[in-house]
C-alpha cells in the first residue's frame, strides 16, 4: 500500500468489523520517535528563503523524506522548521 520510504510503510495493519459485517483494514497509529535519540548525519542552518523540501533534497536526496527531518527535530508541522532564519536543523541518517 505504501512505498518503502513512507513513514507508514512499516506500520502494522489492523482491521475493524462494522456492525453490518464489513471489514475495514487500516494502519495502526504511528508514534513519533524521540529525535534526540536519532543518529544525525549533519546539522543545517536555515537561511532566508529555505524550504524543507529543498533542504531534504539537498541533504537526503529525496524531497519527500521531509518527515525524517521533522522526526529528528521533534516537530509535527514541517513549516515550523523553516520559519526562523538561523535555526539549526538536525538531519538524521536515513534508516530504511
Amino acid at each position: 500500500m505504501f512505498e518503502h520510504t513512507s513513514r507508514y510503510y512499516a506500520l502494522e495493519d489492523a482491521s475493524h468489523t462494522t456492525a453490518d459485517g464489513r471489514i475495514i483494514t487500516y494502519k495502526r497509529r504511528r508514534f513519533i520517535p524521540d529525535g534526540n535519540k536519532m543518529p544525525i548525519l549533519v546539522e543545517v542552518t536555515v537561511t532566508q528563503g529555505d524550504r524543507l523540501d529543498l533542504i531534504t533534497a539537498r541533504t537526503l536526496g529525496d524531497p519527500e523524506q521531509f518527515w525524517r527531518i521533522c522526526d529528528a527535530n521533534n516537530t509535527i508541522d514541517p513549516f515550523d522548521l523553516t520559519d526562523k532564519t538561523g535555526r539549526i536543523l538536525r538531519i538524521p541518517i536515513p534508516q530504511f
